[in-house]
């Protein structure tokens, strides 16, 4: 090999970040929004104090925005006061020891008696980093450094801010950022994910926006995004923005939990009693119900389907087994306080929204099998009246991630 080829086949190597590591968490309920780590190796059991704390920060700033890990860094957003007001700030973490790598400004401050600041969680693609605040501020930033790429808003795409803020996450779907707005000019909307440029809206979906994060399939061959809206759960071409399907889904006050796909059935749930239901797609987009019922009335904290089995807290059951293709359920404890779950290694996560005490559980469809427990020490003083522990937790490279408004843990998991 000719010397000037090598050096620069090594320039180019040093000038390439880390690709993405299999334990990434990259976006909101991990790299297929499915909220299921890939990790093995992990701990099967807690002693009385818990895993290990690798590390605390106290300054990340109001809000229940989530955590993404990729490449060594940890990214989330919080509400902070500049000089003498309050903004959003997308924010970047040293996964090492949760020192600050850079904050980025988004826009104004979400304000409501449940909590401020911003409640979605950052997506990660390659070197950028996008972000939506609470008040519909969308940012695309580069992740190494912070500087703002480009930005857009949820209003210049007839959106209205929900009650409870915007709260999805984006998702990146090859070259395009997908969104939801919300409104008459169309629910779901796909952005240029270089220029923030719109490339299509979804003007036959018609819906406000609420909570549920949208998640990407492949059914009978037709790459589509799905979405939960407060009246419907909706099936969208990935390519131009056409509705392929549509259910009907009466959601009450608050649309939350994402919807789970898999060989062409869709689940959703929703709390306020609203309960869960199953559909399936066919070959030529017709829908029909699997089953519709009360066994899962999931708020906010999220569902996670293991082999044929969906675990989380449903209101007024505790936390419930509930199977997939059926929807009879499994079995139902009150052993644990209602919260959010997230999965790893055989294992279910669970944070307990009120006390902010977390439990490791085994993912079995015979029952609750708690193999630990601790709680988060210290907590935050500044949650507002109505606010709880509602950040997911989340597992990746090892570690557990947890957040209580301005306060970040990292607990050591392997």
């Amino acid at each position: 090999m000719h010397p000037f080829t090598l050096a620069a086949l090594l320039a180019l190597a040093f000038s390439i970040e880390p690709t993405l590591s299999a334990a990434d968490w990259p976006q909101f309920r991990g790299p297929d929004r499915s909220d299921k780590s890939s990790e093995t190796g992990l701990l099967k059991f807690w002693s009385s104090g818990g895993p290990k704390q690798v590390w605390l920060i106290k300054n990340a700033g109001l809000g229940y925005s989530g955590i993404s890990v990729v490449k060594g860094r940890v990214f989330t957003m919080g509400a902070r006061t500049d000089s003498d007001s309050q903004r959003e700030y997308l924010i970047a973490l040293d996964e090492k020891d949760g020192h600050e790598l850079w904050a980025t400004p988004i826009g104004g401050l979400y304000v409501n008696n449940w909590g401020d600041g911003p409640r979605g969680t950052p997506t990660v693609d390659g070197d950028r980093v996008y972000a939506l605040g609470g008040q519909g501020d969308l940012i695309c930033a580069e992740a190494a450094t912070g500087k703002p790429v480009w930005k857009a808003t949820m209003k210049s795409l007839g959106g209205k801010v929900p009650g409870w803020g915007y709260c999805a996450s984006v998702l990146v779907d090859g070259d395009k950022l997908i969104c939801t707005p919300g409104g008459g000019q169309g629910a779901m909307a796909a952005l240029n994910k270089s220029t923030g440029a719109v490339v299509w809206q979804a003007k036959a979906f018609v819906d406000d926006a609420h909570y549920s994060s949208i998640i990407t399939a492949n059914i009978n061959g037709q790459h589509q995004l799905i979405q939960l809206t407060p009246k419907f759960i909706t099936g969208v071409n990935a390519k131009d923005g056409q509705v392929l399907w549509q259910s009907d889904w009466q959601g009450r006050t608050a649309v939350i939990p994402t919807p789970i796909q898999r060989d062409g059935q869709v689940y959703v749930t929703s709390g306020y009693g609203a309960g869960c239901k199953a559909v399936k797609v066919g070959a030529g987009n017709e829908v029909a119900d699997v089953f519709a019922n009360k066994v899962m009335k999931n708020h906010h904290g999220g569902v996670v389907l293991v082999g044929d089995h969906l675990y989380g807290y449903s209101d007024g059951s505790g936390w419930v087994c509930q199977d997939f293709k059926t929807g009879v359920e499994v079995w139902s404890s009150k052993a644990f306080g209602k919260g959010a779950v997230t999965y790893a290694d055989g294992m279910l996560y669970c944070l307990e929204e009120e006390s902010g005490t977390v439990a490791l559980v085994e993912a079995s469809p015979k029952g609750w099998s708690e193999k630990g427990r601790f709680t988060l020490a210290p907590q935050t003083t500044l949650r507002k009246r109505d606010g709880r522990i509602w950040t997911h937790p989340v597992v990746s490279n090892g570690k557990l991630f947890l957040r209580d408004q301005e306060l970040i843990f990292c607990f050591a998991v392997r």
